[in-house]
C-alpha cells in the first residue's frame, strides 16, 4: 500500500464512483475551502500495482509551530471492512504524514450506522458498523463517541425527505401540524421562488448569526457548484396577505354571527346552549386573531408595498440528490411559517426533477427528552423524514510528541 498525491481530476474520477461518495469529498469543495484559509490536498491510496483503492480530500492549517491538523470532510473514501488494510493505512499515515508535520487527522466517513423513521425508531441497521468501528479502533483511530448533538465537524444525524412517490402522497404523509403550517404560510401571502441570479445578500442576513463564515464563502461555494447550486427565497406578497387576512376575518365574523343567532333561539336545550357558548368563545378568539393579523398585514403593505423577503436557503445538488446546505429566516415573521413553505417548494421542485431525496441537513439524536434543538427536530422530522445516523468522527494521532506538546499549551 502506498500514500500518493493525486490530481483533482484523478480524485474526482475515483470519488464519483465510490460507495461513500458525497459532495464534501469533491474537488469543488476543496477549491472553495482553499479560498478561505485552508490548504488542500488530494490523497490517493494505491495498492502494489498502483491501482487506487482509496482516496480523500483533506483540508488543513498550521496551528502550532509549523505543525498541522488535517480533516477529511465526510472521508476517507476507503474499504474499512478489511482489518489488515485499515491497520496498514493507519501505519502509512503515521509514517508519511507524521513526518510532513501533521499531528492529527480527523475523519468522519459517510457511512450510515442506522436508518430510522421520523420518530427515531430503527428501521434498518448497517450490519458492518461494528466491524468497521472495531477495525478503526484497533488500527489506532480514536472514536469521538456516539454523539447526539452537534459536537462534531459535521452532523452525525441528518433528516432526508424521500422523493420516490407522487407529490400528493408525499404531502399527505407529512405530520398534520406541518401540513397546517404550510397552508397557513400560503394563506399569509408567502410565495417561494428560486432566484435565477443566486444573490445571497438578503439570505446572509438570516444565516450570519449561526455561521462564522463570511458572505464571500457562500458566494464562492455557489459559483463553484454552478448549475448544481440553487438559491431559494420566501417572500410575503403583502397585498395578498391583506386580502386573505380580510377574507378570513369576514368569514369568521359571519360564523360568529350565526352562532350568536342560534344561542338566542328559545327552543334549544341547556346542553345545546352550552355547546354553542363554547363555540362562540372559540370564534371570538379566532376573530381577535384574524383582526390582529389583518392589522399587521395592512401595516406591512404600507411599509413593503412590493413585498418583503423573510426566509431563504442554499441547496447543493449531487449524485441525483439535493442537500440543503444552509437556510435561515427573519425571526420577526416566524409565526407565518415561511421556512415550512420554503422546504415544501424545494420538495416539490426536486420531486419534479426526479431526484432521490432532499437532505434537510442536521438534526439531533435525542428523540425523547426536550432540549434546545427539539424545535429543529420537530420541524425537519414533520416532513415525514427518514433519519440517517452516521458512525461519527475518528481521530488518529500522527505525531505523539508534537500533539502532546500542543495539548500541553491548552490547545485541542
Amino acid at each position: 500500500m502506498k500514500i500518493v498525491t493525486i490530481s483533482p481530476e484523478q480524485f474526482d474520477r475515483y470519488a464519483r464512483n465510490h460507495k461513500y461518495r458525497n459532495y464534501y469529498q469533491s474537488s469543488i469543495y476543496g477549491s472553495t475551502m482553499r479560498k478561505f484559509g485552508f490548504n488542500v490536498h488530494f490523497l490517493g491510496i494505491a495498492d502494489d500495482s498502483n491501482t487506487l483503492i482509496g482516496a480523500s480530500l483533506i483540508i488543513y492549517r498550521e496551528v502550532f509551530m509549523g505543525h498541522k491538523i488535517a480533516y477529511a470532510p465526510r472521508g476517507l473514501l476507503f474499504n474499512y471492512e478489511n482489518p489488515n488494510e485499515v491497520k496498514e493505512l493507519a501505519e502509512k499515515f503515521k509514517k508519511i504524514l507524521g513526518k510532513q508535520g501533521f499531528m492529527l487527522l480527523k475523519i468522519d466517513p459517510y457511512i450510515p450506522a442506522t436508518v430510522r423513521d421520523h420518530d427515531g425508531n430503527i428501521i434498518n441497521f448497517n450490519n458492518q458498523t461494528n466491524l468497521i468501528m472495531a477495525n478503526l479502533k484497533n488500527a489506532g483511530f480514536i472514536h469521538q463517541g456516539r454523539t447526539l448533538f452537534f459536537e462534531g465537524e459535521k452532523p452525525r444525524w441528518e433528516a432526508l425527505v424521500l422523493l420516490n412517490k407522487d407529490i400528493r402522497t408525499i404531502f399527505n404523509n407529512f405530520d398534520k401540524r406541518t401540513r397546517h403550517k404550510i397552508r397557513k404560510a400560503a394563506n399569509s401571502g408567502i410565495e417561494c421562488y428560486k432566484d435565477p441570479s443566486k444573490n445571497i445578500n438578503i439570505l446572509y442576513e438570516f444565516i450570519k448569526r449561526k455561521t462564522p463564515k463570511p458572505i464571500e464563502f457562500y458566494r464562492e461555494l455557489i459559483s463553484n457548484y454552478g448549475e448544481n447550486a440553487d438559491v431559494y427565497y420566501a417572500r410575503i406578497n403583502t397585498e395578498i396577505y391583506v386580502i386573505n387576512s380580510r377574507k378570513a376575518y369576514e368569514k369568521e365574523m359571519e360564523n360568529n354571527d350565526q352562532i350568536a343567532e342560534k344561542i338566542q333561539q328559545l327552543d334549544i336545550s341547556p346542553q345545546q346552549k352550552n355547546s354553542l357558548l363554547n363555540k362562540k368563545m372559540e370564534s371570538d378568539k379566532l376573530l381577535n386573531t384574524y383582526k390582529n393579523s389583518m392589522v399587521k398585514a395592512t401595516e406591512l403593505l404600507k411599509e413593503y408595498p412590493n413585498g418583503v423577503i423573510v426566509a431563504g436557503g442554499i441547496v447543493i445538488k449531487y449524485d441525483n440528490s439535493a442537500f440543503l446546505y444552509i437556510d435561515g429566516f427573519n425571526s420577526k415573521y416566524s409565526n407565518l411559517n415561511p421556512s415550512y413553505l420554503l422546504k415544501w417548494r424545494m420538495i416539490d421542485d426536486y420531486n419534479k426533477q426526479h431526484l432521490k431525496y432532499l437532505n434537510l441537513n442536521g438534526i439531533v439524536g435525542e428523540f425523547e427528552r426536550r432540549n434546545k434543538f427539539s424545535g429543529l427536530n420537530e420541524m425537519k422530522l414533520g416532513f415525514n423524514s427518514t433519519i440517517t445516523e452516521y458512525i461519527g468522527e475518528f481521530d488518529i494521532v500522527l505525531n505523539n510528541f508534537t500533539y502532546n506538546l500542543y495539548k500541553s499549551f491548552g490547545k485541542k
